[in-house]
């Protein structure tokens, strides 16, 4: 096998030593390469991103000219997306001489027995370890430790031996991260920028541009290009059905992607910034997307994978689609032509298909302000997280002169998995506009959203569960709302 670069070889810097990318197909997932350097701790348990034995930690990008230590699923993507990353692995976080805080406690408190996957579980809780506000508490959530230790940043890390309670005593047991630890020092000077990658090898190419501008180009040039950025979607394909492609082109680290930004008229939330990342960076000040970001897939799934990915995609189950369905966003698509704007409901066309064209990209997702003053997700799966959804409703109502006996103004509501899109439920938003809200209005509008879409069976549910669970949403949102009133 040979492989060429246009102007020097590919390498990452894997547990403070360089290593070289070359040679190697593009297809090659970061597992299979770490692994290959004799860094076994990394493993494969379930190859499509739920199970985190094969979790890595990067540096990641925090603001301007800071850094992030974030956990990914290293077997999802594409080895060359980390060209010129800095990654650190279990072997690389401490050794058995010298023990990291977060290896003696996970091994003094019993959380590993087998041992399979702790070393996933060590990577995950010393990302959230050094994360810089954790002292301080962090986000609101229930699951703090004392020492501000958020639990839900080891979901996606399962664990068959410990049933977990030694698991989170080791999290809640740590202190704070020592300032002379050079992983502490390292987050105050930037991450390394995603380097201009080019490799040719047999079995295919792989091209990281530079330029939103250059991925345009190459776009026009190869239409049948794969795009990836977090790789959680493509990267399962890769794994599980073989998939390969002629032509990847990652644009994850894109600069013209990766902005947000309010304005008087709306928030832009750039696609190529991950769904970690836009949860932190709005801090709440969308209500709804707040509600989403929890029960979207793990914390391990959220720092890799991309909000514009998850639109990209076209599936009728992304989480996402819904709850911007229901704020009325529109997307920025950008072509050789320039900036286009899409509402995202006239954007989905058929099952996985979309209005976008092969040679543009999904450069910013717009939210239209001010924001409906009451909205709520709802997602119905078999596990409360890391799940794929049954079925999403995204809910946002504006009712004037208050919740209790106000009249409903305005309603939308987006549904995901009953239809071979993502569809607005325009018949039950009719039916709200002009009633009192009240616990008749909801009761009968919600028969309405019951027959909304083409709901059908498979194995995750059948078609007369999705409606009936369609049927509960409103009430449920008008007892949470009369709920909050009472409080």
């Amino acid at each position: 096998m040979t492989a060429q670069r246009s102007s020097g070889d590919p390498g990452m810097t894997l547990n403070g030593q360089p290593s070289s990318l070359a040679g190697i197909d593009p297809s090659t997932n970061a597992l299979d390469f770490i692994r290959d350097r004799g860094f076994t701790g990394a493993k494969e348990g379930c190859a499509e991103g739920e199970c985190g034995a094969c979790s890595i930690m990067v540096l990641r990008p925090d603001g301007e000219g800071r850094s992030r230590w974030t956990a990914i699923n290293a077997c999802l993507i594409p080895a060359l997306t980390l060209d010129g990353q800095e990654v650190v692995t279990a072997e690389g976080i401490g050794t058995p001489t010298d023990l990291h805080p977060v290896q003696r406690e996970m091994a003094v408190r019993g959380g590993s027995q087998c041992g399979y996957c702790t070393p996933g579980f060590i990577c995950s809780m010393a990302a959230e370890y050094y994360r810089p506000d954790r002292a301080a508490g962090g986000h609101d959530c229930a699951e703090h430790g004392a020492n501000g230790f958020d639990l839900h940043s080891l979901s996606g890390n399962l664990c068959r031996c410990t049933g977990y309670r030694p698991i989170r005593d080791a999290a809640y047991a740590l202190g704070d991260a020592d300032p002379s630890d050079e992983r502490v020092t390292r987050l105050a000077t930037a991450a390394p920028a995603g380097a201009a990658t080019q490799v040719e090898h047999e079995f295919g190419r792989f091209v990281r541009p530079t330029t939103l501008a250059e991925a345009i180009e190459i776009l026009q040039r190869e239409p049948d290009a794969m795009i990836v950025a977090g790789s959680t979607d493509w990267g399962v394909d890769v794994n599980i059905k073989g998939a390969r492609a002629g032509l990847v082109v990652a644009i994850d680290r894109l600069a013209e992607m990766r902005g947000l930004e309010f304005t008087d008229e709306f928030v832009e939330i750039g696609a190529a910034l991950t769904l970690s990342e836009v949860e932190r960076l709005l801090d709440g000040r969308v209500p709804l997307l707040a509600q989403l970001f929890p029960q979207f897939a793990s914390r391990l799934i959220r720092n890799g994978g991309t909000i514009g990915g998850n639109l990209g995609t076209g599936s009728p189950i992304g989480d996402t689609p819904p709850a911007l369905l229901a704020l009325e966003a529109v997307l920025v698509l950008t072509g050789p032509a320039g900036d286009r704007e899409v509402p995202l409901a006239d954007y989905f066309t058929g099952y996985r298909q979309t209005v976008r064209a092969k040679d543009e990209l999904i450069r910013a997702i717009r939210i239209p302000l001010p924001l409906s003053g009451l909205t709520a997700f709802h997602k119905i799966a078999k596990r409360r997280f890391d799940d794929i959804s049954s079925v999403a409703v995204g809910l946002a109502l504006e009712i004037e002169g208050g919740v209790e006996g106000g009249i409903v103004r305005k309603a939308r509501i987006g549904l995901g998995g009953v239809a071979a899109t993502p569809i607005r439920a325009t018949a039950t938003e009719q039916a709200l506009v002009g009633k009192p809200w009240t616990a008749q209005t909801a009761a009968e509008a919600a028969e309405v959203l019951g027959r909304e879409g083409t709901p059908m069976d498979d194995h995750r549910a059948s078609a007369d569960y999705r409606a009936a669970t369609l049927r509960t949403a409103l009430p449920k949102l008008f007892a949470e709302t009369t709920q909050e009133v009472a409080s």
